[in-house]
């Protein structure tokens, strides 16, 4: 006798959007093509001055299009989460720069339908971008790195509203809460971050889906990625401060721990050598080359792994010096986040992130 059909989950599937004309049509494109439809789709424009909003109506979803907002993006999910969303059985947060394969909405319901589908609070997809730049190379071996971390772990610090499924029943504990108006808080510049810890908080499993990625846009520049960085690492580092050190925050503490001892050891082996150039006593030894060759079979082992890679990929891998450059990228942001957060404790003015990395991103 064969076994009973599971009952199909209500799926709603939500898409904030702010100046993303370009973009959002590849974006819903790819949702009208799952296998599994959504049982709705909304796109919320939110203070776009563009055609996002026209360029949504061609397409069979619900648009709900809304001024300039205080809150930005959580606000706007709140929004649309309160008015079509709330009876939903997963909600589905998708950016409107990314791509979903036709899997991933059939995917998804069965992980919520599986054997622990009733403690999953969440499920992030694996990121990758397409684009043959050298920055988006390199973010995308990073992207690579963080999933194949999260999905031998098998859990996540962070569902990336980028793309991921969540379990809206926890979704309604979590907006029943005295500090928020919705699942979304408007106090942290990483809502991401913020409702993974409360939905973890709530004993729920936050995971990296092994069946769905998502293919989404990468930053063109570097200063529109410092913008990117900045705001993410800022507001993770205010988020851990107000958050404390507990057993959920272990883990991302130890990470903040292990960044700026990467800083510090970096910053000493630059006096060194300067030091040692400025005294004359500077001397080339044979051992030191051991190092970056350590360094570049790591990479290549890891550049084995990024989602569709090509030569390239693998040849980046093998030079040292870009990834070596990227990862001096990664220490300068990790250090200016931390001075950054440290001054505005002291001077009491907070930088809009959202902000600056629209400003970013439009200006290159």
């Amino acid at each position: 006798m064969a076994p009973a059909a599971l009952p199909a989950l209500k799926i709603v599937v939500l898409v904030p959007a702010y100046n993303e004309e370009g973009s959002i049509g590849a974006t819903l494109e790819g949702v009208m093509g799952q296998s599994r439809p959504a049982d709705l789709v909304v796109v919320i424009p939110n203070g776009c001055s563009d055609g996002t909003a026209e360029r949504a109506r061609q397409f069979p979803v619900t648009v709900l299009e809304l001024p300039r907002l205080e809150h930005r993006k959580s606000e706007a999910l709140n929004r649309a989460w309160r008015e079509f969303a709330y009876d939903a059985d997963v909600v589905v947060c998708l950016d409107a720069d990314t791509v979903l394969p036709p899997n991933a909405l059939a995917a998804w319901e069965r992980e919520f339908q599986g054997r622990r589908g009733a403690r999953l609070g969440g499920s992030s997809s694996k990121f990758t971008m397409q684009d043959p730049g050298l920055l988006s190379r390199l973010q995308k071996a990073e992207f690579a790195t963080w999933t194949d971390t999260s999905l031998r772990r098998g859990r996540t610090s962070v569902l990336a509203g980028t793309g991921c499924a969540i379990n809206n029943a926890v979704l309604r504990q979590i907006a029943s809460r005295d500090d928020r108006e919705g699942p979304w808080v408007y106090t942290s510049q990483v809502e991401d971050f913020e409702l993974t810890y409360r939905i973890r908080e709530q004993g729920y499993i936050c995971q990296v889906s092994p069946d769905v990625r998502a293919y989404t846009d990468s930053m063109k520049t570097l200063k529109a990625l410092w913008g990117q960085r900045m705001k993410w690492q800022v507001g993770t580092v205010e988020d851990l401060l107000d958050l404390g050190l507990n057993r959920l925050t272990l883990r991302d503490w130890g990470q903040q721990a292990m960044g700026l001892l990467g800083v510090f050891l970096k910053l000493l082996w630059l006096a060194v050598i300067v030091g040692a150039l400025s005294l004359g006593v500077f001397h080339v030894v044979l051992f030191w080359w051991l190092v970056p060759i350590l360094f570049v079979t790591l990479d290549i082992k890891r550049a084995l792994r990024i989602p569709h890679r090509d030569w390239k990929d693998v040849a980046l891998a093998a030079t040292f010096f870009p990834q070596e450059l990227f990862m001096w990228l990664r220490s300068g942001w990790f250090l200016a986040s931390w001075w950054a957060v440290a001054a505005s404790k002291v001077t009491r003015r907070r930088v809009d992130r959202w902000e600056a990395q629209y400003t970013a991103e439009e200006i290159n």
